[in-house]
Formats: structure tokens, C-alpha cells, sequence
């Protein structure tokens, strides 16, 4: 959706008539604004903008000194923003916003929103990653939790989620998407209007505890991309949905499968209740509590067992379950109630910075930018890092430009946050899925094999050398052929097993996790044993 250019016109007529919470700027350059005398005059004035707003200020990028649209080139842009960003920092503000015109001849005019005070502090935050069958109502779910707003019946609540137009035309899903929402002292702060990405940056920015949803695919021909979303994100828990009016499916047992053999603790919740009597729903949850069973864990009512005992003992091993409708509200302040007491399971990892990405775009003004969860350590606007590897197994020097998280800019972000980084020194077109993130003074070999202890969960015969299943690890998701230590594993088996990339080299360490999988043959495994380039 692009911005409503009368928030352009205001800040105009505003900037006009009362000048004081609103400055004018053609362009900004670090060769003449960033230096020495000038950066602290700059500064000043921008903090005096803050005050004389009540603790927000407006600058229009791109203007003439009096408000005349001029409109400068996408770099030159990118570099303003560069350097207004610093000016807020050196006066205790931050960027909150920013939205972006086109005017004539391509330039750009942008309108930066500063707010007083220093950008989010990294405070407990949960990431939740949802599956479950298409049609099963997870993003519709989702969408009602993160509004407050109630479903009409037909999944309109799901457009909500950051999710691409024919995705909402379709009713499908066809690729990860993302929500937010969060809790301050008073209870849920959720988004007023989805539908403006300020709104999502004032959840962040408002909220003393943040929930993030990693929303995947329901879809059967797009299950590769749900493993992606539970394998490529550091996720705190899942969250499965099954339709009461359908009961579980296929699909299902598959996304469960993957939850649990990743080893992630699990909430079902059963959705559509208001579709169905009591008999009905009673069946289904006997069936949900069979599949959990089967599959060796316990499942935990939480009509019978409430939410302390849900909080106590959900792990790897017990799944609470509960009952949902995004249409009548039922469950969902059970919802909030867990996803603001839950405690985070992925510890901050420490040591040197490290995201694999996960999605690219490219944003006017901005340039290229790489989105994923961070693996470990912190980043800051400003830090130089390795991209790659290329298809050659090289890496290339980039620049953080900036960073978002749910569209609000911050100044750093450690392990655990979803982010979007904005990138100087590269093409949007050059950066892919899979790549990785690493500080400048890293020395990175990327492999083209390594071996693993593997277990196959499910497959018709053996697995013998040179068995060709997607791998998905981290953002990682590529064909690769499995030489089994002895020749073959069965299933069930647990063995040892070199595995090969088909296609190019990839940054890969002992002790990481990942699921493959050809057709409904799938297994889990660990990465053991890093073997050099050749």
C-alpha cells in the first residue's frame, strides 16, 4: 500500500503555518552536515524541534527551504536519512517513521517522523511460529489476536498480517508472514489500523513485552516454506490450529511432526468452536489428544487444567491445548494470557553477530534489504559486514544502513529479534535466501559438505547413497545428495550420514539442526562434522 499523500500535504500546510516542530530540508550529505560544528548546530536545532513538538518533530526530505517539492535521486535520499538518523541519536531522539513519495522525474520526497527518547531497548520479546491446515483459520487467529478485532466469518481478520495482495485475494497463503502485538501494564497493546506500518512501529515502541508471529504456509504445495519458518527463525513456541469443524488432517500430522522433531514446545488450539456443538468439539479434542499421544507427548486441556498449570509445564514433551474462535472471542484472552506470562525459550545467544536471511526487498530511498532473525549476537547501524557466501564461495563487504523491526527503526537488535536490515554496498538482486550475515573481521568457510547423525522419521523403503532431499537448515533450503554411513539407513534408524549440497557452498556449523524431506519422506538430523572446501 503506498502512503496517503495528504500526510505529505499536512506536513506541508503544517511546516507553513507553524514552523516550529517542523524543519525543511532539500537533502542532507555527510560530507557537509556530519562535520564537526555543523553536526552539533544540526543537532541542536533538531533537538528544538523535539521540544517545541512535545517530544515529536517532522522533517520533510526533499523540499525546498519554503516547502516546494523538489525531490532528490533515491542515493541521495538514502544518505539524508543516514545522516538525519545521527542528528536524532546525538539529540536523544530517534526516527519512528518514515514515508516515501515519488515526485516528478524520480526523486523522492520523504516525511521522517522523530520522537524523544532512545529507540527500543531489547526486553523480553517471544516469537511464536503458527501451522496448521489450510483453511484451519491460524492466520485468521492470528489476525484477531494482534487487533482485538473479531473475524466476520470468512478470514477477514487474516489481511491483517504483513501479507502480499494476491495472498489476500486468494485466501492463501503462499509465503511466510509476519504480526505483532505486545503487552504494557495496563494489558495487550495491539494495532488500531493494521493497515499502516506506523501503527505496527507504535506496538513496538509502546510495548514493555513484544509476541512476534511467524506465520507459515497451510497450503500442501507450499509445506517446504512452513519447514522454513519453524527451522529458519529462532522460535520461542509453536502454535498449531485445528479446525473443529474438520478435525485433523494429514497436513496436520505433518506440521506437528515438525514442530515436535525440532524440538519446539507447542500450544493447539482448536479453532472454528463456534461452528459446532458440543459433541462435535468434544470429539475433535479426543482426537487431537490421540495424535499428541501417538506421537509421545501429553497433552494438557486447559478447560480442565487451567492457565498456571499450561504456563508450568509446557515444554517439549506437554502441549496445552485449547479451544478458539477468531468470530465469537472465545479463547483469545486465554491467548493473551499465556503469550504475556510465557518465559522466552531462546536465550540471547552471545558471542559475534550472525543472521542467515530469510527474505530480500528493496525499499525507495533505502536500497537492498535482508530480513531474518538474528542468531547471535548484536548489531548496529553503522557496522560493516560479510554478505555471502556468493555461488562462488566469496563474500562481499556491505554497510548496516539502518534497521527495522516491524517497521520501527532501531538502533540496534540483538539474537532473537526479526529485523530488517538496510544494506549499503549491494544490490537487492545479489543478496539471497540462505546467505548469512557475519562482522567484517570474520573469516567464514563456506562448505559444500558436511556430516551429520540423522534419524528417518518416515520413508516407503531405505535411504542408500546418494538419496536427494531438500536439507532445510537455518534459511538454508537446497537439494543435497546423503551417503549413509554403512550404505543405507531404514526407517525409524538413527546413523551417521555425509551429506553434499547439490548446487553451491553454504556457511554451516556443528551442533545446527535441520529436517529433509522428499515427498512424505522426511527426517531430522544434527550437523556433526564440518568438512572443508575442496
Amino acid at each position: 500500500m503506498s502512503p496517503d499523500r495528504a500526510v505529505l500535504e499536512r506536513a506541508l500546510e503544517r511546516g507553513e503555518q507553524e514552523g516550529g516542530s517542523v524543519e525543511f530540508k532539500e537533502r542532507l550529505s555527510e560530507d557537509l552536515h556530519a562535520t564537526e560544528g555543523r553536526f552539533e548546530s544540526l543537532a541542536a536545532q533538531l533537538r528544538h524541534r523535539v521540544l517545541s513538538g512535545d517530544g515529536e518533530a517532522t522533517y520533510v526530505v526533499g523540499v525546498t527551504d519554503d516547502g516546494g517539492l523538489a525531490g532528490i535521486e533515491p542515493e541521495t535520499f538514502s544518505e539524508s536519512m543516514d545522516v538525519l538518523s545521527l542528528l536524532a541519536d546525538e539529540a536523544g531522539a530517534h526516527i519512528a517513521d518514515v514515508q516515501t513519495w515519488s515526485v516528478d522525474r524520480g526523486g523522492i520526497v520523504g516525511v521522517a517522523t522523530i520522537r524523544e527518547g532512545t529507540r527500543l531497548a531489547d526486553d523480553e520479546h517471544i516469537v511464536v511460529g503458527t501451522a496448521g491446515h489450510v483453511d484451519h483459520g491460524k492466520s485468521t487467529l492470528v489476525g484477531s489476536l494482534v487487533t482485538g478485532q473479531a473475524d466476520d466469518g470468512q478470514g477477514d481478520t487474516r489481511s491483517y498480517l504483513d501479507v502480499r495482495p494476491h495472498e489476500i485475494e486468494r485466501g492463501l497463503s503462499a509465503d511466510l508472514s509476519y504480526g505483532v502485538y505486545g503487552f504494557d501494564e495496563d494489558g495487550p497493546v495491539r494495532m488500531d489500523n493494521p493497515d499502516r506500518k506506523s501503527d505496527r512501529a507504535r506496538v513496538v515502541e509502546e510495548s514493555d513485552r513484544l509476541v512476534s508471529f511467524v506465520d507459515t504456509v497451510g497450503h500442501e504445495p507450499w509445506l517446504r516454506t512452513t519447514i522454513r519458518g519453524i527451522v529458519g527463525q529462532k522460535l520461542d513456541y509453536g502454535l498449531l490450529t485445528v479446525a473443529a469443524d474438520d478435525g485433523p488432517t494429514r497436513t496436520t500430522r505433518e506440521h506437528l511432526g515438525i514442530l515436535l522433531a525440532t524440538e519446539l514446545p507447542t500450544i493447539v488450539a482448536i479453532t472454528k468452536v463456534d461452528l459446532v456443538d458440543d459433541e462435535r468439539l468434544a470429539e475433535v479434542e479426543r482426537e487431537v489428544e490421540r495424535l499428541l499421544r501417538d506421537a509421545e507427548k501429553t497433552p494438557l486441556p486447559i478447560t480442565r487444567h487451567g492457565i498456571d498449570a499450561a504456563v508450568e509445564e509446557i515444554s517439549e514433551t506437554v502441549v496445552p491445548v485449547l479451544r478458539t474462535s477468531a468470530v465469537d472471542g472465545t479463547g483469545l484472552e486465554t491467548l493473551d494470557e499465556l503469550f504475556e506470562r510465557l518465559p522466552k525459550t531462546e536465550t540471547a545467544a552471545d558471542g559475534d553477530f550472525e543472521m542467515y536471511i530469510d527474505r530480500t526487498y528493496k525499499v525507495s530511498g533505502v536500497g537492498a534489504v535482508a530480513s531474518g532473525t538474528i542468531r547471535s549476537g548484536r548489531v548496529e547501524a553503522g557496522d560493516e559486514l560479510l554478505l555471502g557466501p556468493m555461488a562462488d564461495g566469496t563474500f562481499r563487504e556491505v554497510e548496516v544502513r539502518s534497521i527495522e523491526m516491524h517497521y520501527h527503526r532501531v538502533d540496534e537488535a540483538e539474537a532473537g529479534r526479526i529485523v530488517g536490515i538496510a544494506l549499503k554496498g549491494v544490490r537487492e538482486a545479489d543478496v539471497e535466501r540462505g546467505m548469512v550475515l557475519l562482522p567484517r573481521e570474520a573469516d567464514p568457510t563456506p562448505v559444500r559438505e558436511f556430516e551429520a547423525e540423522v534419524m528417518v522419521l518416515n520413508h516407503p523403503t531405505r535411504i542408500g547413497d546418494g538419496y536427494e532431499p531438500v536439507v532445510h537448515l537455518e534459511t538454508v533450503s537446497e537439494a543435497a545428495a546423503f551417503y549413509p554411513e554403512g550404505g543405507q539407513l531404514l526407517p525409524g534408524d538413527t546413523g551417521r550420514a555425509r551429506v553434499r549440497f547439490k548446487f553451491r557452498p553454504y556457511c554451516i556449523e556443528e551442533g545446527q539442526r535441520f529436517v529433509f524431506r522428499e515427498g512424505r519422506s522426511k527426517g531430522v538430523g544434527t550437523v556433526t562434522d564440518v568438512t572443508g572446501p575442496e
